[in-house]
């Protein structure tokens, strides 16, 4: 006789009808919960989101559940995805927004990843044909490296990677040319990137992996000034704090101060430590106010990067 229990705890396999289906759906939510969905519909949306699912779900699960299918396309970045969607198809105005919303984290990522200030404007001049691409699809649109970005991780953190996988390959192809003595910082950046080879078409969200080293080494350099700037004994209380690893009531102790001081000081410490960060980032670098808060949250949560008690939530003592 039938089990009709087995039945229902066998999971429905998702077929590619139904799994276009899926992605027409999420075209539509993601359209819908765009802030500016710049005039595009849901068909000028799928193929990016049938890529993007083929890429970072169905490639390693091919008989993913429509859960999870649903929850990486509800995942997308709306905006972002279709401020360059819209770049792609030739929308002038979305051109304009990118670059005026984007030029500074440009400027930015070209500063931290090239050897020089002339460098560095090259490559950001270079950025947005490299963008738009020079040649053409057989569709007719330019093949630039818009067509890359998934919408899976920010825009500002795409960019910043693309700008310096660009800055490299233009070191390599100045260095065959001309024999120079060797740039420290740019080997290292170059050797940083051969571990994410194929920096457009790997698995694995490649749009952080090089942004993050960059944006870290910019975070880190602030913090430290930041830090540097405080009162010695608030620079005191951050370094047994945090570097020396006593609790507060130990550092409390050596400052001669309760434990209960020293955990308001920490607080108030850290907050002023976020902002003079933020505003070196905003001031100096050419970070946005949104990047910048997007860009710290996620420089510290990656594991590698060993800021977060100071730029991410107040620190708090649980013994």
């Amino acid at each position: 006789m039938f089990n009709t229990d087995t039945l229902r705890e066998t999971p429905l396999t998702v077929n590619a009808e139904n799994r276009k289906r899926l992605i027409d759906k999420g075209a539509g939510r993601l359209l819908e919960r765009a802030a500016n969905a710049r005039s595009l519909k849901a068909a000028d949306i799928s193929e990016r989101l049938a890529a993007t699912l083929q890429k970072y779900l169905l490639k390693d699960d091919p008989g993913a559940s429509e859960s999870s299918i649903n929850e990486l396309l509800d995942a997308v970045r709306a905006d972002d995805l279709c401020l360059i969607i819209a770049c792609e198809r030739g929308d002038d105005r979305a051109w304009s927004d990118l670059v005026e919303g984007y030029g500074a984290t440009v400027r930015s990522a070209a500063r931290a990843a090239s050897s020089n200030e002339d460098a560095a404007e090259d490559v950001a001049q270079s950025i947005w044909a490299e963008l738009h691409g020079l040649k053409q699809r057989a569709d007719g649109r330019a093949a630039g490296k818009l067509a890359y970005y998934s919408g899976v991780g920010s825009l500002g953190g795409w960019l910043r990677a693309v700008v310096g996988q660009l800055a490299i390959d233009q070191h390599r192809k100045q260095a065959r040319l001309v024999q120079t003595e060797a740039e420290p910082e740019m080997d290292r950046l170059s050797r940083d990137s051969e571990q994410s080879a194929e920096m457009f078409v790997t698995d694995r969200n490649p749009e952080e992996a090089f942004a993050g080293k960059i944006a870290g080494a910019e975070v880190e350099s602030a913090l430290g000034r930041a830090i540097a700037e405080l009162d010695p004994e608030d620079r005191l209380l951050v370094k047994l704090y945090y570097f020396d690893g006593l609790r507060l009531r130990e550092a409390g102790a050596v400052l001669g101060v309760h434990e209960a001081t020293a955990s308001r000081r920490l607080t108030r410490v850290h907050s002023d430590l976020r902002q003079r960060v933020a505003g070196i980032l905003m001031t100096e670098q050419g970070w946005t106010k949104n990047e910048t808060d997007q860009s710290l949250a996620e420089v510290t949560s990656r594991p590698e990067v060993d800021l977060e008690p100071l730029v991410s939530a107040p620190a708090m003592d649980a013994n």
